[in-house]
């Protein structure tokens, strides 16, 4: 399965999933002025869809699974993201174990979409 994140802006959305989370430019079509792309960490894989007009992006969600969220969510920071201090859901503050039996962090992108990184115990 290959999720597809809907975006405001595809070269802000490239920037953001290759230099902070680590994603690799598999493609973007056509070209210089991309409206779809093709990104990959590892085995997963992710593409973005470029999609502007208010209400049209942000509302996806996505688990990665992963196997030190810990680890994972420093080197994050470290790339340049900025957690944001989120009093109704600090699981975008840092790693936290869950009652459902994982760790996991949150981050969102720039259009709003979430990654749910998680860690399963």
């Amino acid at each position: 399965m290959i999720p597809i994140l809907v975006v405001r802006d595809i070269q802000e959305a490239i920037a953001f999933y290759t230099r902070v989370l680590d994603f690799e430019l598999r493609f973007s079509w056509p070209g210089e002025s991309a409206c779809y792309a093709g990104l990959a960490r590892g085995k997963e894989e992710l593409h973005l869809n470029l999609t502007p007009g208010e209400g049209r992006f942000g509302h996806s969600s996505v688990i990665v699974l992963c196997e030190d969220v810990d680890a994972l969510f420093s080197g994050f920071v470290a790339r340049g993201l900025n957690p944001p201090t989120r009093p109704e859901s600090p699981v975008h503050a840092g790693p936290l174990e869950q009652t459902w039996g994982t760790r996991e962090f949150y981050v969102d992108d720039p259009s709003g979409n979430t990654l749910v990184f998680q860690q399963r115990r």
